[in-house]
């Protein structure tokens, strides 16, 4: 895996700085320590760090074609690039490598932009055409691997894998983006295509831009799409052996390596089933690795050791304590934006112990929103089979009075705590599984934010992120239209920025074959009862891993990877969330109500309230301001 950066002068041809760009370049070491290489000419630079996977001794980048026309700069693994350069060389490309990257310079010229709709696998990467004046940047469909730009003042394109890089260039404004503040607070992190920086894009998953000389504005493409299309298939047995099968295949091509490679295995479904199917295509013993807790409610250490003594992996476990929060600081750096996703922690760690073990890690990432795992789904359409008896007309005003009567009880068992629930069913379907979501509620937000900054969101609010996504989606089955929206939002602006940064911070290349498009593709079109069957969801998922896997692994009730926040804020971390949230680089920010900040601190540390998830989302926020913007 790696990183790259890159400089382009949309009026012509410019000088780059040449310092500039290798000191952004050097912001991503971390993505590729094994080597790293600039090129420059009139108007264009680009810059690349290295971190060999395949053909060690060559593929370095930038890397030209033949007459060196066009140059690319790549970070990801495009899995089928050996067919695709048999077929390149027969077409007339003469290659001088072995590796992947070589394979996207000759698909240029071979078939233009529509390359990308050739490459399977994960990818983002920036090419420049001399002949044509062309930049052409493009991401994979899944968005595994991150791409931002920025449109400076001064008619400069910047682009890099992470925002750091961008951070360096001293003409990009640092101007917070209201609207990413809101979404931010409600989710949890910024979904694309923002940043938290009004003047930083990110690419949207299965997209590419086009840049042309004499024009700054890009042209943006969409080329592919989660499709929903019916696949036909409703024998379950036939679903079950065709579901392994295609594993089975994103799993084999995505063991090609010329590196130690390995597989995370937390004790989950999907994380098992990767080993599972790992353990039959390899004769060596796997490598796998997990972390245990000392709390026994977020350890699930017992269950990766039994899938490890089924499949005779060589198992690496590293205990990480309940007081591991001295990363809270590292975490901002890293992640460059506010990112409130506790579980983080516990990830960074689990890449760092891979790492001193294997190069390339297979992860199970993909499985909960391929194949309805998560209970919220259950949930909603619980909800939804009530929103179909009432009328929003009559919902709204009847269970809004409902759940603004009903006590907000936090200490209560689950069963009797329905306030949320009577909230969501007074909203329209997308609104209700928005504020199911939400870290924040919109009320808790409407109180967190200063008058001031709710008068600079002028009525915006971060439902419209879903509803977005909800009008273009391809489906209105209730339960593909939120596996769509979380696929949009959640997958990629959450779950796989965190492994991202979090693997890379070690130079650790993680792939993900349940995301392997063609798997996707397939998934999305099964039946949604045999996703979410009764209260089983991924049902047709765990019925094809039974041969493979216990049934205590497949059906027991899922743990998720957490952390004990509230206990932290109560405890150790006590003094400082009091000092993050109520010192003077919250107050100063303008965004914040300080008496609502005052309130939810002391109800939280009371006990009468659980406020950790928000109060983990203000600390992260506080300190990307402090640590990445520096205010």
């Amino acid at each position: 895996m790696c990183g790259f950066v890159g400089i382009w002068d949309s009026r012509g041809d410019r000088a780059i700085d040449k310092a500039l760009l290798e000191k952004m370049n050097q912001t991503q070491f971390h993505r590729g320590p094994d080597e790293g290489g600039i090129h420059l000419e009139p108007g264009v630079g680009l810059g690349h760090r290295r971190l060999s996977i395949i053909d060690l001794s060559s593929g370095h980048q930038p890397l030209f074609n033949e007459d060196e026309s066009v140059v690319v700069v790549y970070n990801g693994e495009i899995y089928n690039f050996q067919d695709l350069a048999e077929e390149l060389k027969a077409a007339g490309h003469r290659f001088r490598t072995h590796c992947d990257t070589e394979v996207i310079v000759h698909a240029w010229e071979e078939w233009g932009e529509r390359c990308v709709d050739r490459f399977r696998g994960m990818f983002a990467f920036a090419l420049w055409d001399r002949n044509r004046r062309r930049l052409f940047l493009a991401r994979d469909r899944l968005g595994i691997k991150p791409l931002y730009y920025a449109l400076l003042p001064s008619g400069q394109v910047v682009f890099a894998s992470e925002m750091k890089a961008l951070l360096v260039h001293p003409d990009l404004p640092r101007e917070e983006e209201p609207r990413a503040v809101e979404d931010y607070f409600a989710l949890g992190y910024v979904p694309e295509p923002r940043t938290i920086l009004r003047h930083v894009q990110k690419l949207e998953p299965g997209h590419t831009l086009r840049f042309s000389t004499g024009r700054q504005e890009p042209e943006k493409r969409e080329y592919w799409d989660i499709p929903f299309e019916d696949n036909g298939l409703r024998d379950e047995a036939q679903a079950q052996e065709a579901l392994t099968e295609r594993l089975r295949e994103a799993v084999r091509i995505r063991m090609i390596a010329e590196v130690p490679l390995g597989a995370f295995l937390s004790g989950g479904v999907d994380s098992s089933a990767v080993v599972a199917m790992m353990a039959g295509l390899s004769e060596e013993p796997v490598n796998t690795c997990s972390i245990s807790f000392g709390d026994p409610r977020f350890n699930e250490a017992e269950f990766a050791q039994k899938v490890a003594q089924q499949y005779h992996t060589n198992h690496q476990v590293e205990r990480v304590d309940s007081d591991d929060f001295g990363l809270l600081d590292e975490l901002s750096a890293l992640y460059d934006e506010p990112f409130a996703d506790s579980s983080a922690l516990p990830t960074y760690r689990v890449c760092q112990l891979a790492r001193r073990h294997v190069t390339v890690a297979l992860s199970g990432d993909g499985g909960d929103e391929n194949l309805a795992g998560y209970r919220r789904y259950r949930w909603h359409l619980n909800e939804e089979r009530i929103r179909r008896l009432m009328p929003l007309s009559l919902r709204r005003p009847l269970f809004g009075l409902l759940g603004s009567l009903y006590p907000k009880a936090d200490w209560a068992p689950k069963i009797l705590r329905a306030k949320s629930t009577l909230q969501g069913l007074a909203r329209d379907s997308v609104e209700g599984y928005f504020h199911s979501v939400s870290v924040m509620s919109d009320a808790m937000r409407g109180q967190l934010f200063s008058r001031a900054f709710r008068r600079e969101l002028q009525g915006y609010n971060a439902v419209e992120v879903f509803r977005h996504h909800a009008e273009r989606a391809p489906t209105d089955h209730p339960l593909s239209l939120v596996q769509y929206i979380d696929m949009k939002t959640y997958l990629v602006g959450d779950i796989l920025t965190k492994v991202d940064r979090a693997s890379m911070a070690h130079s650790l290349e993680v792939r993900v074959p349940i995301l392997d498009h063609k798997l996707v593709e397939w998934m999305s079109g099964l039946p949604p009862e045999m996703k979410l069957h009764g209260r089983e969801g991924k049902y047709v998922f765990k019925k094809a891993m039974e041969p493979y896997l216990p049934k205590d692994i497949l059906y027991r009730q899922k743990m998720g990877f957490s952390v004990p926040l509230a206990d932290w804020f109560r405890g150790p971390l006590r003094e400082r969330v009091h000092d993050s949230l109520l010192g003077d680089g919250l107050a100063d920010s303008g965004v914040f109500d300080r008496r609502f900040l005052t309130s939810m601190l002391e109800q939280h540390q009371s006990g009468r309230r659980d406020y950790s998830a928000g109060i983990w989302s203000l600390l992260m926020y506080e300190s990307f301001r402090r640590n990445v913007l520096q205010t």
